[in-house]
């Protein structure tokens, strides 16, 4: 059976303009909005593979015009079994879906969507969800970026002037996010028992080989054998109920009250 196809993605977008009066709690007007928000840039990269993909609007003259990179996107999603997103399905997802069909395209193929932030916040209870604290703690490898040469808001305000300085900062910060990402998610997903991976017939998530049996595991239907991954020490089970006919016969379910 093919190996299912993981996606990691992440995008930047552009700040809505408008016209305040104030600092706080304001409410905008439709019409006191000078320039919408559109895409800036994204990175993603497959599972597998170490190449991070990436593009930006540097090089359009109209940087609202976001069709060409959202055509790059659009293709890796729809090529996509399983993308995942840090915060994703809030943002990410809604924003380029957004963008999707106010340009005419059509919906990318359905995909699974896992996104860490709502992992990390089902199965622990962390001082902060955010991608810059999870990967400072748990990731070893890559974290996310502290130097900025455009610090802040800058960057984007250098990048909507159309600063190509600006455009590899994001693109660096960009890139990084992405790897980032990958590594936080290969340290969550061992945890979560929900992911779609048995169908593609892996013996675990994070790409291991192999998995070792560990007992069984019990439910109201019957027994089923359990396993233990020897490289992130995920658990799963078998799908087959080893219960005999008798033994099915004999379960005695409760009733409701």
């Amino acid at each position: 059976m093919a190996e299912p196809k993981v996606l990691f993605w992440d995008i930047e977008t552009a700040p809505i303009i408008a016209h305040v009066w104030g600092t706080w709690d304001q409410n905008v007007g439709l019409n006191q909005i000078m320039s919408d928000w559109h895409l800036l840039s994204w990175a993603a990269k497959w599972q597998g593979d170490p190449k991070v993909m990436y593009m930006d609007q540097r090089d359009q003259k109209n940087l609202a015009d976001d069709k060409k990179i959202l055509k790059g996107l659009w293709d890796l999603l729809d090529e996509a079994d399983i993308v995942v997103t840090q915060n994703g399905k809030a943002f990410d997802q809604k924003k380029v879906n957004a963008r999707f069909i106010l340009h005419g395209m059509q919906p990318p193929s359905s995909f699974k969507h896992i996104d860490t932030l709502l992992l990390a916040k089902k199965h622990f209870a962390f001082t902060s969800n955010k991608l810059e604290y999870l990967a400072d703690r748990l990731n070893t490898k890559y974290k996310k970026l502290k130097d900025h040469k455009f610090p802040g808001h800058e960057m984007w305000v250098e990048c909507l002037k159309g600063n190509v300085e600006a455009f590899k900062e994001m693109e660096r910060y960009n890139r990084q996010d992405v790897l980032a990402l990958e590594e936080l998610y290969n340290k969550l997903i061992p945890w979560s028992s929900t992911q779609p991976f048995a169908v593609f017939g892996k013996a675990c998530s994070c790409d291991a080989p192999n998995v070792i049996k560990k007992g069984w595991f019990h439910s109201d239907m019957g027994k089923f054998q359990r396993y233990k991954c020897t490289n992130c020490g995920a658990p799963s089970r078998d799908g087959k109920n080893v219960l005999t006919k008798e033994e099915k016969a004999a379960v005695r379910r409760g009733v409701s009250r």
